[in-house]
């Protein structure tokens, strides 16, 4: 039996599935890339009510701030912002190496924070790893999770 094979024909609809779902990727991308500066504006500003407008008030929200044991459900993680907020005159990120991610209703952010902060009289660098997870709630990416780790050297 002699069986042959021809090329697949892309119709205009794959096409056009193909263009859309590229189109939505992208779309979200933007979307968790502004999410995650609203985050860092609401950092840089030591505003806990902007903090607040950032993070899902869900009982699976974790953070790890560097040096920190792990803090999980809303009203521990808003705790944990409020101390630093308390403890700190000012705060300038520097953001590179960023890459963001999306899948489905998820996004990621990988980034090195190069901060400058004032916590004293004195002005002190560094630089943090950070991920920063985010889920789409309704029409919203809220944060439900941020890591930071000291970068030595």
């Amino acid at each position: 039996m002699l069986v042959s094979f021809s090329p697949l024909k892309a119709d205009s609809s794959m096409m056009t599935r193909s263009v859309t779902g590229v189109r939505v990727i992208e779309q979200r991308i933007e979307e968790v890339t502004r999410a995650n500066q609203r985050f860092y504006e609401a950092f840089e500003t030591l505003d806990i009510a902007k903090m607040d407008e950032v993070w899902a008030h869900l009982e699976y929200v974790t953070c790890v701030h560097p040096g920190w044991t792990l803090r999980s459900d809303w009203p521990n993680v808003r705790d944990s912002w409020v101390l630093i907020f308390n403890n700190t005159f000012s705060m300038k990120f520097e953001l590179t190496e960023v890459m963001v991610q999306v899948a489905g209703d998820m996004g990621w952010v990988i980034c090195v924070e190069n901060i400058t902060s004032q916590q004293s009289e004195e002005p002190q660098q560094a630089r943090i790893l950070a991920t920063n997870l985010f889920e789409r709630i309704g029409d919203e990416w809220l944060m439900i999770h941020h890591h930071g780790s000291a970068v030595m050297g």
